[in-house]
């Protein structure tokens, strides 16, 4: 059976929802997506799709046949990645992915290496997900919490943050500073199940009912904080930078560790070196 194409099709279809972003995806007509599911139902014998009004709904046997193109789409865009990765000439993409909090740390040097590398398309993608390197989602990875124990990933400490509980002026005007620590309105997480060591601290020791805000990404609770909802958590710097007022100095057990991590297969590259040498430069 030699149906590549009528498998990526029908991958298309319930990948974009539809039959007419698949064309528009795969630069066909309509009518050839159509086309090309029949053909592979033909071969196969069965049904993938129910037809319906809304649009192409996959049968049991359709996910069974998704899964395995779900799977191949990842390892050719993984080797897609690796071939790209392995030139030495700085062009093309360097994706990068950490989460949103990061942004400040690494925008001064994303901007030092497209000033020394302008040929090279910078593509940051920050999601709360962990981006897979082995399927080639990313080149580089900054990630925060426990050290990442991938066999795969060369991994390296990249940044050790200093966590204290900071809050506005509106907050201090209102509260004041006498209470007891675990008194005060807390931002806290929306996700329980929490890395983050000062998170970990707060849960365990602060009454549920005085975390009275949650929030389920990091700018949010700091929006949260300047706007005097309650005291959150934030590293010393980016407190400072927001003219908070420090309510509780950071702790040794608030630590955050960030961690640099890189798949083996594309850690010595020309275009990842370049850029992890520029970065631990600004760092």
């Amino acid at each position: 059976m030699d149906h590549w194409t009528e498998i990526k099709t029908a991958y298309e279809v319930v990948r974009l929802g539809t039959v007419s972003a698949a064309a528009d995806a795969l630069k066909v007509h309509r009518a050839t997506v159509i086309r090309h599911i029949d053909l592979l139902e033909a071969e196969l014998g069965t049904k993938l799709f129910q037809r319906h009004a809304r649009g192409y709904t996959p049968t049991e046997a359709g996910h069974d046949l998704l899964r395995v193109a779900k799977t191949t789409d990842e390892q050719f865009n993984q080797l897609a990645m690796r071939t790209k990765g392995s030139s030495t000439e700085l062009s093309g993409e360097l994706v990068i992915t950490s989460l949103e909090s990061m942004a400040p740390t690494l925008m001064p040097a994303i901007n030092a290496f497209r000033i020394e590398y302008p040929n090279v398309i910078i593509r940051y993608i920050t999601s709360g997900r962990v981006i897979k390197l082995e399927y080639g989602e990313a080149h580089i990875a900054v990630r925060a919490g426990p050290k990442p124990t991938e066999l795969d990933n060369v991994v390296q400490p990249f940044k050790t943050s200093e966590v204290g509980l900071y809050a506005s002026q509106k907050y201090i005007d209102r509260k004041g500073t006498h209470l007891e620590i675990t008194n005060h309105d807390f931002i806290g997480p929306n996700d329980t199940n929490v890395g983050a060591p000062f998170f970990k601290w707060l849960l365990a020791n602060v009454p549920s009912e005085q975390i009275v805000l949650r929030a389920t990404n990091e700018s949010v609770g700091t929006i949260a904080v300047l706007s005097g909802i309650g005291v959150g958590f934030m590293e010393k710097n980016k407190a400072k930078r927001n003219g908070l007022i420090e309510v509780v100095a950071p702790k040794e057990e608030w630590r955050g560790q960030s961690w640099l991590v890189t798949h083996v297969d594309l850690h010595r590259t020309a275009k990842v070196q370049a850029f992890l040498k520029i970065l631990k430069q600004h760092i």
